[in-house]
């Protein structure tokens, strides 16, 4: 058996084995986990050899040239002097599965590192469909423009997506922590739009944000623990909170852009131009 047959019955299994964590938390989807299994990580990295490693250290830690190892439940380094990754391939196969790109929609992809989840955002939607790739660190954005050049609906930006003119889009996919999302991040999405983000108000709390443009405003769901490098204009630090939340993240039920619904009694948490609320849409 070929080297390359063998590395695509290990994709097969590695994504057999990320969607097996998504079914966990109720979700499923066949074509995320083929797509997972189509697309060849070691194609959209870095150079070898990689360094690999376990989400939360500790099990696994280790430098390696052989791409079979890459097909684990690992994180691969990027920049290691920023604490840039290719991140945890169950969570992400989880986000895809939620969000569920199609065919011939239109994805805006914020923080896209090397470009892997790129390419498989863009197996997702075909050559019908396109992905606007922002990714702000120079070196990285380069890399996934060379990465991707076989993709024709993939058009890789190297500035940043915050404050940024974004064109409409059915799927905004953030790969970087943030306060809140930037208004420009929901004015863009399409009616049943949807967009998934880390949510990380504080360096001491991140959960997964999903927010779907329903006909009544932007319903949000949050769910897990997550911890992702920040983006760069949009990080706690950047987006100051509007006084105390008033009630845990976890009772958020919807967000708002404050020049179209003030906020009011409800409110959840309170960033500049956006605000939260335990209201459901």
């Amino acid at each position: 058996m070929s080297e390359g047959r063998d590395l695509a019955a290990i994709r097969a299994r590695y994504a057999a084995d990320a969607m097996a964590w998504a079914r966990r938390d109720g979700l499923e989807n066949s074509r995320v986990e083929a797509a997972f299994a189509a697309v060849p990580r070691e194609s959209y990295l870095t150079p070898p050899p990689w360094r690999i490693f376990s989400p939360g250290g500790g099990i696994l830690d280790e430098e390696t040239s052989d791409p079979a190892r890459l097909y684990q439940d690992v994180l691969v380094v990027l920049d290691r002097a920023k604490g840039i990754n290719n991140g945890q391939p169950s969570l992400h196969a989880a986000w895809m599965a939620e969000v569920d790109p199609r065919p011939g929609e239109t994805v805006i992809q914020i923080g896209i590192g090397a470009g892997y989840y790129t390419a498989i955002l863009a197996e997702l939607v075909g050559e019908g469909g396109r992905i606007k790739a922002y990714e702000i660190e120079t070196r990285l954005a380069e890399l996934a423009r060379r990465n991707l050049s076989s993709l024709p609906q993939v058009r890789v930006h190297a500035v940043s997506a915050v404050g940024a003119e974004l064109p409409q889009a059915d799927v905004v996919y953030v790969s970087a922590g943030a306060a809140a999302p930037d208004p420009a991040w929901l004015r863009c999405l399409e009616p049943g739009g949807r967009l998934v983000m880390p949510w990380q108000p504080s360096p001491f709390e991140g959960r997964t944000l999903l927010v779907r443009r329903q006909p009544g405003g932007l319903a949000v769901r949050t769910h897990g623990s997550v911890a992702f490098v920040g983006c760069i204009g949009a990080e706690a630090r950047d987006v100051r909170a509007r006084g105390k939340p008033a009630q845990p993240l976890v009772e958020t039920r919807s967000v708002w852009l404050a020049a179209e619904h003030p906020p009011d009694d409800t409110a959840t948490a309170l960033y500049g131009e956006v605000w939260f609320s335990s209201r459901d849409v």
